[in-house]
């Protein structure tokens, strides 16, 4: 592979970055991208990612993945696919770390409960609540709420699953209308960079984790596209091998084989395209960054493994059954008793069962780590704890 350092015409361009909604003096060391990612790396919402999980609860071991370190190589990802095809690899760093902020505890098994607690309420959706945290929730300057980051981390956050047409979350609905970010359009060639490195972190280092824990063995694979190929020339050319390194070959290739498969696939798609700036890619009407059919089906089908193996394994069903369960028990004491949030919340809360009273409550569970939701609920309704 050829390292790309001049930047593609069709990139994102800091210097000709929209700006941010608040007016600031741009940093004298930093361009506005890489001021983005280092604003979203000191926020309290990134921090907080540490003890919030993938698929595995914070306490069932230290070596599983947590959306801190799944965001991290997120980023590397994005950031080597970005080099390759001259793209801005600072808007898709910053992307990459954002992308998982507005999660709330225990993965997808906690957002589940809180879709479930705020249906009459106006709904929950991580991606609106991503947007929350960046634009109101952060509370660190002072003369703004959120972190001011530029239109095109914006526009990239949002629109992380592509453009966004007449039905979407009421928040992104209301920002938009204060702050236009074209939700119409394709995100810029960055975002759909960042979305794709999710895709590809999330799968292989699941993969990973599955392995570790017991959940699923290596043969279990052979039967996935590129998966029992790649597992053949790695039991050939080490046949020795112990457990712990083939698994961490077999996942390193892995992450390779798509990552070569995706600047390979968008490449032959500049081509085709001839896009001359950014503009033209959000203009496009279909993704510029993507996989070739064949690995578009490998991913489907390990996916579907993943969904049958390992996100349904009733080790796993049982800690998500009790995951949801502590998050709703929370949601509904608070929103009947908002008088036991901490004093910061409870100044803001409105009357009991109220939708803003309901709407702060889930920016607070949702902010939550793990830890700290498993010990509010102990303090909360363990009746031997002191509150």
């Amino acid at each position: 592979m050829v390292d790309t350092q001049d930047i593609a015409s069709f990139a994102s361009r800091a210097a000709e970055s929209r700006g941010r909604l608040h007016l600031e003096a741009e940093s004298r060391t930093r361009s506005p991208f890489q001021r983005d990612r280092d604003r979203i790396i000191h926020s309290a919402a990134f921090r907080r990612l540490q003890y919030k999980t993938q698929v595995f609860v914070y306490h069932e071991g230290d070596n599983f993945r947590t959306r801190l370190t799944h965001s991290l190589e997120v980023a590397q990802i994005a950031r080597s696919i970005s080099r390759q095809l001259g793209l801005d690899e600072d808007l898709a760093e910053a992307l990459a770390l954002a992308h998982d902020l507005g999660h709330p505890p225990f993965g997808h098994a906690g957002e589940d409960a809180l879709k479930e607690m705020m249906k009459p309420f106006g709904g929950f959706d991580h991606n609106a609540q991503s947007l929350r945290v960046v634009t109101l929730l952060e509370a660190r300057y002072p003369g703004f709420d959120g972190l001011n980051l530029t239109w095109e981390t914006l526009e990239g956050l949002v629109k992380h699953n592509g453009p966004l047409m007449a039905s979407m979350p009421a928040y992104i609905s209301d920002y938009q209308a204060r702050h236009d970010l074209e939700l119409a359009t394709c995100p810029s060639a960055e975002a759909q960079v960042a979305a794709l490195s999710d895709d590809i972190a999330y799968n292989n280092h699941d993969v990973e984790d599955g392995l570790r824990a017991g959940l699923f063995k290596v043969e279990d694979l052979g039967p996935i596209p590129i998966v029992g190929p790649l597992i053949e020339e790695i039991s050939r050319r080490h046949p020795v091998l112990d457990q712990a390194r083939f698994i961490h070959t077999l996942v390193r290739e892995l992450i390779g084989a798509m990552v070569l498969d995706l600047v390979a696939e968008t490449r032959r798609r500049v081509a085709d395209a001839q896009p001359k700036t950014a503009s033209d890619v959000r203009h496009l009407g279909r993704p510029l960054a993507g996989f070739s059919d064949e690995m578009v089906k490998a991913d489907r089908a390990l996916k579907d493994f993943l969904f049958a193996h390992m996100y349904r394994h009733y080790k796993v069903n049982r800690m998500t059954s009790k995951a949801r369960r502590v998050v709703k028990d929370l949601f509904t004491l608070f929103l009947a008793e908002p008088e036991c949030l901490p004093e910061e919340w409870r100044e803001r809360a409105g009357a009991k069962g109220a939708a803003e009273t309901a709407r702060l409550v889930c920016d607070y569970v949702a902010g939550m780590t793990d830890r700290f939701a498993l010990e509010e609920h102990r303090r909360l309704f363990d009746l031997q704890v002191t509150p």
